[in-house]
């Protein structure tokens, strides 16, 4: 029973406004335009069922040559009252055949569109074949390898398809590829056959897949398979250093065995398809991608070496986790529509945070929970740019600026609360029933909210509105009345940062602390003010942590008392969030300024000792150096910053707390000294006393040397002679113009990007863009920020999903000047119809900047 009348029939009522609307769709014809219209994917999923994909492709051994390919989508449909549409983004010359139900038909390539005129089709079974070229972009193709990533529409660049999620389908798939490659795809392998030069596998029909979940992978890899539980798994990679995959190769199949154990528990449903199979890419878009039975990762989060931080360790396990997780949540159970796309990545998420909770346990999984979603999900949620966690689409064209930190680490958050608002039980109970009910199918969050608000004592409905409809975060306050030594009266309130004025239903901790003890208190947050009637009559603390067990999520106070005991803390996590507290309260304007927050962070780097801190604590102190100090007080917090770095290194005993400081020194160093130090170190590859550095590590260095010294070509080609791997040599090679002594040359790379072949390896450019706009080659590089913005639409057209935000990021991440300020607000102006979305990552990108204005004219 729920707690209000009223809001059981406001659902009813949304529900059934939603229902006439989608039926109201169904009759309507439906214009023929770019993308994938939602009117389009509503007439389509109305009248077309029981697809069927049979693909062919012909893949020669040079990536210059062309793709040959041949498919057969059969079907079951209801009368059509217009032409049906598939999809196919791609110049009519691509397509050399089509025949519908036996009959050869014109070819009709409109707007994206390969169109079936209606008298060609029939209710019931129908058929339809297509001889053309593949598409290239979305195959990702290398010299020796390619690979097939279709998220979120980029299906239709490569074949024709009704590329919507609700269209599931299955695919039989034949891959014929130079002899000597290795493949791997969503299907189990039925045979190959080896014809000379050409091999020809045959796979066997695929599992119920969206589109966008179909995928293969095609080159010189080298393959090894081992048993998790009852299956065979198999593993493709490029990795050749021997180290490397001797301590890796055997813990990543542990990781996804683990992963794979703990979900059917949790879920109650075994694996959910055919086949567990993974490749492991250089330089990968993306962490990784949940296709099924070819889940597709970044090679260097799984490769790792004997130096490896415990950090990049549970980076691994958690990154594994979260793609396996998908299998249920995103590929057995898929959204209906991209609007819900935050849906499976918040359960990847949400699942792998509990499985490192069940093989890390509970204190290390919730200060990583803390430190991985919530500072990412506050450097969005305060700026103007913000976003809702759920979003409209309109078209699926533009779902690629869906993705965000937002969906990925607000979202968890959310979903934690939710949990501890319904309990562990119900919420596990209500999670099963949904995955049960709609399984191998579509969802959409109404469904998910309807079924857990069964399960729930409170009223999910108004819960949703704040947390999932809308962005932002609130600020906390607090309020201290005393009679005499004790406590008479301890209030907090709560008020959005901007916005509405509204309420965050949240639970957190506050904790007192006193010369020998300390005292915890449970905070219920559901009004805009509460009175913790339980700290009535306690004695005057020394001083009070907020949020002190990580739960709760806005903006908290820092009580300034607690800067002579922060070390001292007790536990690790209300270190870690007293640290973000303060570092979000800077940006504010409170409690601290840039400078103050640097020394006193510059303090905790010998007496922190957790890793994971230290991590936060580093990480801070460049961003604050490199972003909000002045670069004349730059100059003189040098020496001083370098020297404690240095000092604290020698000073800790941990080997991958050296490690931590080690890099935050690299990343700082200007100074000749400095210089001199690092030089000898790369040169002689000497690593200081308890450091492990291997060749990434001397790479990344190298880089860092080039930016900042004169030198730059003798290092980088020296390095470049020292790395044995293709891959790496090819990445060294694309960044050394972005990091050259020749301001010509850096000009010459950056025009090099408007064509859209030199952007193809995303995370190359991403790398040369952080060298580029460097705050050392500003002077030299703010030039190109007005160009870079009015790239940003094509770059949103022709990238991945993330390449818009990581563009922007690595442009804007160390601007704190006016002019660079003027830049963004000037375009803006003149762009006044500009991409809703776009316009939202381009204010999320420049809040630094945003913010270092204010602060430094302060």
């Amino acid at each position: 029973m729920k707690s209000t009348v009223k809001t059981f029939f406001q659902t009813l009522l949304f529900i059934g406004l939603s229902s006439l609307s989608h039926a109201q769709q169904i009759g309507k014809f439906v214009t023929v335009e770019p993308g994938v219209s939602y009117p389009l994917a509503v007439y389509r999923h109305s009248v077309i069922s029981d697809i069927q994909y049979t693909l062919d492709f012909i893949i020669p051994a040079e990536k210059s040559q062309a793709i040959a390919a041949t498919e057969s989508i059969s079907f079951n449909a209801k009368p059509f009252n217009q032409p049906l549409q598939l999809d196919f983004k791609q110049s009519p010359d691509y397509v050399k055949n089509v025949t519908v139900n036996g009959k050869s038909v014109p070819v009709e390539l409109q707007a994206e569109h390969l169109l079936i005129r209606q008298q060609y089709l029939h209710a019931g079974q129908n058929q339809i074949a297509i001889q053309f070229t593949a598409g290239n972009a979305s195959l990702n193709r290398n010299d020796d390898y390619l690979y097939a990533l279709f998220v979120p529409d980029r299906a239709r660049t490569v074949f024709p398809c009704f590329d919507q999620p609700d269209l599931k389908a299955r695919f039989l798939l034949t891959l014929r590829v130079p002899t000597g490659w290795r493949v791997l795809a969503n299907g189990t392998k039925k045979d190959s056959v080896t014809q000379g030069a050409q091999t020809v596998y045959h796979f066997n029909n695929s599992d119920k897949l969206s589109t966008y979940l179909f995928s293969f992978t095609a080159g010189k890899y080298s393959d090894v398979a081992q048993t998790i539980g009852h299956r065979q798994a198999e593993f493709l990679y490029r990795e050749n250093d021997p180290k490397k995959i001797k301590l890796s190769v055997d813990s990543v199949f542990k990781a996804h065995q683990d992963a794979i154990a703990f979900l059917e528990q949790w879920t109650n449903i075994p694996f959910p398809f055919q086949k567990v199979g993974f490749v492991a890419i250089p330089d990968f878009q993306f962490g990784g991608m949940e296709h099924p039975g070819e889940v597709q990762y970044q090679s260097s989060s799984l490769f790792l070496d004997d130096g490896a931080t415990k950090d990049r360790l549970i980076a691994r396990s958690n990154l594994i986790s979260h793609e396996t997780a998908h299998m249920w949540f995103g590929d057995l159970v898929t959204m209906q529509w991209f609007n819900d796309v935050w849906m499976k990545e918040v359960f990847a998420n949400f699942m792998a945070d509990k499985i490192t909770e069940k093989l890390m346990g509970t204190e290390t999984f919730n200060l990583k929970f803390l430190q991985d979603h919530y500072p990412t999900a506050y450097g969005v949620d305060r700026t103007e740019g913000a976003n809702p966690i759920r979003q409209q689409l309109d078209n699926l064209q533009d779902a690629g600026s869906l993705y965000g930190n937002i969906i990925y680490h607000k979202a968890p958050i959310m979903m934690r609360q939710l949990e501890r608002l319904m309990g562990k039980d119900n919420f596990q109970q209500g999670i099963q029933e949904y995955l049960k009910k709609y399984a191998y199918q579509n969802a959409t969050w109404n469904d998910l909210i309807t079924i857990l608000n069964r399960h729930s004592q409170t009223d999910l409905y108004e819960w949703n509105r704040v947390w999932v409809n809308q962005p932002g975060r609130p600020v906390f306050d607090y309020d201290f009345i005393y009679a005499g030594d004790k406590i008479s009266r301890l209030t907090i309130t709560q008020h959005p940062e901007t916005g509405q004025p509204r309420i965050w239903p949240q639970a957190f901790t506050v904790t007192l602390f006193y010369a020998d003890h300390h005292q915890t208190i449970p905070v219920n947050m559901t009004g805009a003010q509460v009175s913790l009637t339980t700290a009535s009559g306690m004695a005057k603390p020394n001083f009070i942590l907020f949020n002190s067990d990580g739960m709760g999520y806005g903006l908290f106070p820092t009580d300034k008392n607690i800067i002579s005991q922060l070390y001292g803390l007790p536990n690790p996590l209300q270190r870690a969030t007293a640290y973000i507290a303060a570092y979000e309260n800077m940006l504010a304007g409170r409690y601290f300024k840039p400078t103050e927050l640097l020394t006193l962070f510059t303090q905790g780097i010998t007496q922190e000792k957790d890793e994971m801190n230290l991590r936060l604590l580093t990480g801070y102190l460049g961003t604050i150096y490199w972003e909000f100090i002045r670069p004349a007080d730059r100059q003189a917090q040098l020496v001083k910053l370098e020297h404690a770095l240095w000092s604290a290194m020698q000073q800790q005993t941990a080997a991958n707390n050296k490690k931590i400081l080690f890099g935050a020194y690299q990343n700082v160093f200007v100074s000749v000294e400095a210089r001199q130090n690092l030089y000898n170190i790369w040169q002689h590859q000497q690593a200081p006393e308890g450091v492990k550095l291997a060749e990434d590590d001397y790479t990344s260095l190298a880089l860092s040397l080039a930016l900042k010294s004169d030198t730059v070509t003798h290092i980088l080609q020296r390095q470049e002679n020292r790395i044995t791997n293709q891959d790496r040599k090819k990445r060294l090679a694309f960044l050394m113009p972005a990091l050259s002594l020749n301001v010509q040359e850096r000009d010459a790379f950056f025009e090099s990007l408007k064509q859209r072949q030199n952007r193809a390896k995303e995370a190359w450019v991403v790398a040369a863009l952080g060298y580029l706009h460097h705050p050392l080659r500003q002077s030299t590089s703010e030039k190109y920020l007005p160009e870079s913005l009015n790239l940003l639409e094509e770059i949103q057209r022709t990238g991945d999903v993330f390449f818009p935000q990581s563009w922007l990021g690595a442009i804007f991440s160390n601007y704190q000047d006016q002019q660079a300020a003027q830049v963004v607000r000037s375009f803006l102006q003149t762009h006044p119809d500009y991409n809703p979305k776009l316009r939202d990552k381009l204010l999320q990108a420049a809040d630094n900047l945003f913010r270092a204005q204010k602060l430094l004219n302060n």
